[in-house]
């Protein structure tokens, strides 16, 4: 009875001290209603034991240039994360493993060059991503695949040239979208951007800001105040349909034919040969018979 009296006992202050353990705050950084401040701290890595009932932690304007893995495998009611203002140059691939229920990520004013789309696997609840002033020079459609609910997304001054065809179908939920201050190649290339913009206006913001910057004759002209005509060449097929059926039947029947060719033409140097040759081959000249005289 009385191990079981003791049991119970530390069972209810385990009970009374989680509340506690989960609001624990690392010294450097100030804690308050589920929020953990711990921005302009010269901080050169995410601080450890951060309040895993947090719903927002701010980590901007510090000096943190790398997210190691399960950087944030505890936090798992974080809403909003904001790392924005450090030198990040790379994000491992499980670095936001836990943040299930993350709502908004901030990684604004970093030097971000890629962005894979294992990293943003875990994030199913995103809704809001700002990689703006960072140096992305491209972003592959898978990245938005695994951000079904994204409704707005920030790639504002960034090194971007084009967008992959597929990289606006992934985005069916998006309605804030900024890509000022990228050095857009004004090329076939930037065809299915300037299909999205024509058909989305009310989702861009600053529309007049999106400029080309290549090719020269072109440079700082919107985007959006471009013309169909300006692609025509670009939605041209370079054949038609007919031709492509043309192809389709003269490869095969040029292969066939060549076949047939080389067959015939080796039966024929086996007749030359045969008919070269003499039809009566001389015969052996017998020799005389020796007869005996007869006595």
């Amino acid at each position: 009875m009385a191990s079981l009296s003791c049991r119970g006992a530390l069972l209810t202050s385990l009970l009374l001290l989680y509340p506690l353990l989960c609001a624990a705050c690392p010294a450097i950084c100030n804690c308050s209603s589920g929020e953990v401040d711990c921005r302009d701290h010269a901080l050169h890595f995410v601080p450890s034991g951060l309040p895993t009932n947090a719903s927002a932690v701010l980590l901007g304007y510090n000096h943190i240039a790398k997210l190691q893995a399960h950087t944030f495998l505890q936090q798992v009611s974080l809403l909003y994360l904001s790392l924005h203002d450090n030198v990040l140059v790379s994000i491992h691939s499980q670095a936001l493993t836990g943040l299930g229920v993350l709502q908004e990520l901030d990684l604004s004013n970093n030097y971000l060059v890629v962005l894979t789309a294992e990293t943003f696997l875990p994030l199913s609840s995103l809704t809001t991503l700002n990689v703006g002033n960072n140096q992305l020079a491209q972003l592959a459609p898978d990245v938005p695949r695994t951000l079904l609910r994204l409704q707005a997304l920030f790639l504002h001054n960034n090194a971007l040239q084009s967008l992959d065809t597929g990289f606006f179908e992934n985005l069916p939920a998006v309605h804030l979208l900024t890509l000022g201050g990228n050095p857009w190649a004004c090329s076939c290339a930037i065809w299915p951007l300037f299909f999205w913009l024509t058909h989305n206006r009310d989702k861009i913001q600053e529309e007049n800001l999106t400029l080309c910057h290549f090719p020269e004759m072109l440079n700082q002209f919107p985007i959006a105040a471009l013309d169909n005509a300006s692609f025509s060449r670009c939605q041209e097929s370079p054949l038609h349909p007919r031709d492509y059926a043309i192809l389709l039947l003269v490869g095969p029947a040029s292969f066939l034919g060549s076949i047939i060719i080389c067959i015939l033409t080796g039966c024929l140097v086996v007749a030359c040969n045969k008919l070269s040759k003499d039809p009566y081959p001389r015969q052996r000249a017998l020799r005389p018979r020796m007869t005996l005289p007869q006595q």
